[in-house]
């Protein structure tokens, strides 16, 4: 199922859950604040690395990731993303149109897209979308992630993407000392982290948001 969207000042909006795809400030600023930062990526892509993400979206943290990848040795990352409602491809070279630092890497994204399977859209990068309900999809992972982007809409408008059971099996799905970063601190999705085996920290967020969450495993 595509997602659908409205453009709000050059944003765009899910207008399933009436939430921004990304900040309304700097959308790849915050990514970078949020999930690169958040899970310590600037020190830990010198070694194999597998990232797992709840909610693609735009692809945006993708991009974001593969920017700084690029930057350093290029260990193999594979990168597995879960989403429920795909955006069509007209709305994703929209969207990321606003952030030309990256578009380069956005257009060979765009140039994979849509994905079928898992692909490698960079040497040594490799690409694996999930489509569907993350609460079906991710019990049947095989995977476990070293760093996980918790990413889908605010848990008060989507909150079935932040429920307790999901949040457990991220944990499920997260390799022995793995992490998480998200951008929402609220109480009861850092309750069913701490619940799930995560030591949870509260940090500073990014721009309007006073905090955000990481986590160990």
């Amino acid at each position: 199922m595509t997602g659908q969207i409205a453009w709000k000042d050059g944003i765009p909006v899910s207008t399933r859950f009436d939430d921004p795809y990304y900040s309304l400030e700097d959308g790849l600023a915050e990514s970078i604040h949020v999930f690169l930062s958040g899970n310590d990526l600037p020190n830990r892509l010198n070694q194999p690395l597998h990232i797992a993400e709840l909610g693609f979206g735009t692809g945006l943290n993708l991009l974001a990731t593969w920017q700084l990848w690029r930057t350093g040795p290029r260990h193999p990352l594979t990168f597995t993303t879960f989403e429920a409602y795909p955006l069509s491809r007209e709305a994703t070279v929209e969207a990321l149109a606003a952030f030309p630092s990256v578009s380069d890497l956005a257009d060979q994204l765009l140039d994979a897209l849509p994905l079928e399977s898992q692909i490698e859209i960079a040497r040594g990068l490799t690409l694996h979308l999930i489509e569907g309900d993350a609460r079906q999809t991710l019990p049947d992972w095989q995977g476990k992630a070293d760093a996980w982007f918790l990413d889908g809409f605010s848990p008060a408008k989507n909150p079935e993407l932040w429920d307790p059971a999901l949040m457990a099996e991220v944990a499920r799905h997260t390799a022995p000392n793995g992490t998480f970063a998200t951008y929402t601190a609220a109480g009861h999705v850092r309750r069913a982290l701490a619940q799930a085996g995560f030591a949870v920290d509260r940090r500073p967020g990014y721009g309007r948001k006073r905090h955000m969450s990481t986590g160990r495993l």
